[in-house]
């Protein structure tokens, strides 16, 4: 007689309950910002949050939470597989639209980026690393290359905290 087995990781419910959460709590975010910088009836100048920005937020957000619940449930069956692109593709988006975000003083090289945007750079690379490591069946250099990226977008996500900044300003 065989032992029924028990699934590690979330509900396919749960996932998508936490991202369409997650996607309300950045339109919310944003929706926000926008009245923060431009109360209605006010002409201050002002435009808001531009276009790369919204779209950085649209897609980090999520990607913070989606990336640890692929990171942490069950790998390689077709909900990961699933999932894992969703969050491949989210931080691809999210990396390129940093490149028309604002630097953290000054820049490097005076090109207008700044540190934060090394993490960009290793997204970019990453995650085309991760999948061809994947389809050649190498899954522990799949998942160490996975890892990367989620750090960053960590350690990232502590820096836009900074006071001073647009997450830090409102928060703090």
């Amino acid at each position: 007689m065989t032992k029924p087995t028990v699934q590690k990781g979330f509900s396919p419910q749960t996932i998508i309950l936490t991202i369409a959460a997650t996607i309300l709590f950045t339109l919310v975010l944003i929706a926000l910002s926008a009245l923060a910088a431009d109360p209605p009836g006010q002409a201050s100048g002002r435009r808001g949050m531009s276009l790369p920005l919204i779209i950085h937020l649209a897609t980090v957000v999520p990607a913070i939470p989606l990336g640890a619940v692929v990171l942490y449930r069950r790998k390689g069956d077709a909900m990961h597989k699933l999932l894992g692109k969703i969050w491949a593709s989210l931080m691809l988006i999210t990396a390129i639209a940093t490149f028309w975000l604002g630097d953290l003083g000054g820049g490097l090289l005076g090109s207008g980026l700044s540190f934060i945007h090394l993490f960009s750079f290793l997204t970019l690379f990453s995650i085309p690393y991760a999948i061809w490591q994947a389809r050649r069946g190498n899954i522990a250099e799949h998942y160490r290359a996975m890892q990367g990226p989620y750090i960053g977008l960590i350690i990232a996500g502590l820096f836009a905290f900074i006071p001073g900044r647009l997450l830090g300003g409102l928060v703090f």
